[in-house]
């Protein structure tokens, strides 16, 4: 029987959030009942490039197995959701937007949601035991950028946060979930080794490693839900998302058809 496993999807963690992140958001006091229910419930924490190696070589899984990511690297995350995390021993891989970071100084790119990550916190995180992975340079939608723009946005966010840990970059999650064939080999050729995307599925070993999907829980996820969505059974609960994010991937191949069209008239 192929093992599915379970990659959670947050955002910011407070609050407080601010009016953009609020939807993508979770409470502290959900947060801690989530990973309480993870621990309790026996599941492993793996960081998800740990999880793509295995698959890739089938290597044995823990029993339950579970992959904690937080994405765009909020300050949230060191102040108040790394100290849960760590408190039951659970790994996190944070993919940080690398034109966001609060000190970028002149590599400053994109528009930030909310209060950053500092580049001295990534570096105590990376320490720490978290992942850090990519999130492009700026945030944009990676699917709809010119081949050179898009190789530039993978590769210098890697490079910038390299530089920060000291350490390699192995995995991206693409901005909003969107990718596309010439993204994923894009991230292959800029030396990636793995890549998130959402699709609100488990994710198997019969999955693409530069494409595994992940399970979106967001402000409204109750215990209920959030219990749903971690064992499987989680079919009704994210339908819709799986049938919004299939409308939009036609949607985006249908803007880039057009913008080549547009490019090549």
């Amino acid at each position: 029987m192929i093992q599915s496993v379970p990659i959670l999807m947050y955002h910011a963690v407070a609050d407080a959030p601010s009016a953009a992140t609020r939807r993508l958001s979770v409470t502290p006091k959900s947060l801690i009942e989530q990973i309480a229910f993870l621990a309790d419930s026996g599941y492993t924490g793996m960081t998800f490039s740990d999880l793509a190696s295995a698959f890739e070589e089938g290597a044995a899984l823990p029993e339950r197995p579970v992959v904690v990511t937080f994405d765009d690297g909020y300050a949230d995350f060191a102040e108040t959701a790394w100290p849960i995390l760590e408190r039951r021993g659970f790994p996190a891989t944070v993919f940080v937007t690398s034109g966001w970071v609060a000190d970028a100084g002149s590599h400053a790119a994109g528009k930030p949601l909310d209060r950053m990550l500092t580049r001295a916190q990534i570096r105590g995180l990376a320490a720490a035991g978290v992942e850090i992975g990519a999130h492009s340079h700026s945030h944009p939608q990676l699917d709809q950028l010119d081949d050179a723009t898009l190789c530039e946005e993978i590769r210098f966010g890697r490079a910038l946060l390299e530089e920060s840990i000291g350490r390699p970059v192995r995995s991206i999650a693409y901005p909003f979930g969107y990718s596309s064939p010439r993204v994923r080999l894009a991230a292959r050729a800029a030396g990636y080794r793995c890549a998130a995307s959402v699709r609100n599925l488990r994710a198997t070993p019969s999955d693409n490693v530069f494409m595994l999907p992940r399970l979106t829980i967001r402000r409204s996820t109750d215990e209920d839900a959030f219990a749903a969505i971690v064992t499987g059974a989680h079919g009704p609960v994210l339908r819709q998302e799986r049938v919004l994010t299939a409308g939009w991937a036609s949607v985006r191949r249908s803007r880039r058809a057009a913008k080549w069209v547009l490019g090549h008239a």
